[in-house]
């Protein structure tokens, strides 16, 4: 058993939020101000000069903006990182070949500003940890009518016992709403020896969320309740008289607690089966690039129904949930590029786009193979992960 340094994000209820309620507004407005400011600043250097400035010279230019002085200086910074970040991601879509990816935007919904999260680091915060209390900066601008600070207590939600600690920082989320604080902070976890040595394969999909493969045997677990919630929940919200109503903002909240606790139970018991099995290594399809296409770079169309299941499918989110609950069992997740892993037979290896003859049946005509094509795709994910991890053992001795 060894120790290790690890992050943690933990959701948490402000408890006074009618009392804070307006100025995490003020904090909020004055963010996506911020950002629409840089935006602006940064599309009139692009005119000029066809560059983009990149957050550092923002922050050296925009120092001194009214905006940029509304929050505390490294929340300000951080706004126009994220600006920089999202060039960025665009920057790479681009080289991509992705013709149609647009440019990030300004925070704006018809004439109103969103209230956009609001980050507060190591200088911009102060906690009292014996009574749940956050003490939130603000910048000079909003000091003069009000109190200097924003004063949350806090509820963590989750588990009873929790105890925040070691705070890295702390963002303040406007969600359906309402403000809660995502606090990050740095754990030290005692991380058990591993189960075994076994390694177990995780694909991952819609109509089953995963398949899990341990070579011998295999489990299928459905994502049927989760399509069904957001049916229910769209058609729903779809009735309410706005899009902002506060009967639309409780459905918002309950999908998402149901979508989480979905999420989190699924991963739990996936670990739990693996340690069960004496699995040492969990390897999971990655797939981060499941949205466009292979050859184009352009978004992949799966049709109304298929781009409706996947702009909802939080296979990232999950991935990670798998990552941090399987290190606590001592369970190593690797991600691996799960290209080709659905035409692949896992018996033969032969590959062939028609062997795949209904959604959920795969039909070897090489050698006969007939299996649920899911678990299929897991056991190829499993065998393809497991070779490579031999051979790297297994070179220096045949040499």
């Amino acid at each position: 058993m060894a120790n290790r340094t690890v992050t943690r994000t933990y959701r948490a209820k402000i408890q006074n939020h009618s009392q804070v309620r307006d100025s995490l507004d003020e904090l909020g407005f004055a963010a996506a101000k911020l950002w629409n400011v840089a935006r602006w600043t940064a599309g009139r250097v692009w005119d000029a000069c066809g560059q983009i400035p990149d957050d550092g010279v923002l922050k050296s230019y925009l120092k001194g903006a009214g905006r940029y002085v509304d929050l505390h200086s490294q929340s300000s910074q951080r706004v126009l990182e994220e600006l920089d970040e999202a060039f960025t991601g665009w920057y790479g879509h681009r080289d991509n070949g992705n013709e149609k990816a647009n440019p990030p935007g300004y925070r704006k919904h018809n004439d109103e500003h969103p209230r956009s999260t609001v980050t507060f680091k190591q200088k911009g915060f102060k906690h009292d940890a014996k009574n749940n209390r956050l003490r939130l900066s603000k910048g000079r601008n909003l000091k003069d009518h009000r109190s200097d600070f924003v004063l949350c207590e806090y509820d963590v939600i989750g588990p009873q016992g929790i105890t925040v600690e070691n705070i890295h920082q702390v963002r303040a989320v406007h969600e359906h709403g309402v403000w809660q604080l995502h606090i990050v902070c740095r754990v030290e976890i005692d991380v058990p020896d591993a189960p075994g040595n076994g390694v177990a394969g995780v694909d991952l999909g819609i109509c089953n969320f995963a398949a899990v493969s341990f070579g011998d045997e295999a489990l299928l677990y459905p994502g049927g309740a989760l399509k069904e919630d957001d049916y229910y929940f769209a058609k729903k919200r779809a009735e309410c008289d706005s899009s902002t109503s506060r009967e639309a903002r409780r459905l918002d909240r309950k999908r998402t607690d149901r979508r989480t606790h979905f999420l989190h139970t699924l991963s739990k018991t996936i670990v739990e089966e693996c340690a069960d099995r004496s699995v040492g290594t969990i390897v999971v399809g990655d797939l981060a690039g499941i949205r466009k296409d292979d050859e184009t770079g352009n978004p992949t169309n799966w049709g109304t129904h298929g781009n409706l299941d996947l702009h909802g499918w939080a296979f990232d989110r999950f991935e990670t949930m798998l990552e941090y609950k399987g290190e606590a069992v001592g369970i190593d997740v690797r991600r691996k590029d799960e290209r080709g892993t659905s035409k692949s037979c896992s018996a033969c290896g032969r590959t062939d786009d028609s062997q795949r003859v209904e959604r959920g049946l795969y039909v070897c005509d090489e050698c006969g193979l007939v299996a649920n094509a899911d678990t299929n795709g897991a056991e190829n994910i499993r065998r393809s992960s497991r070779y490579i991890v031999t051979k790297q053992f297994l070179e220096p001795i045949v040499r």
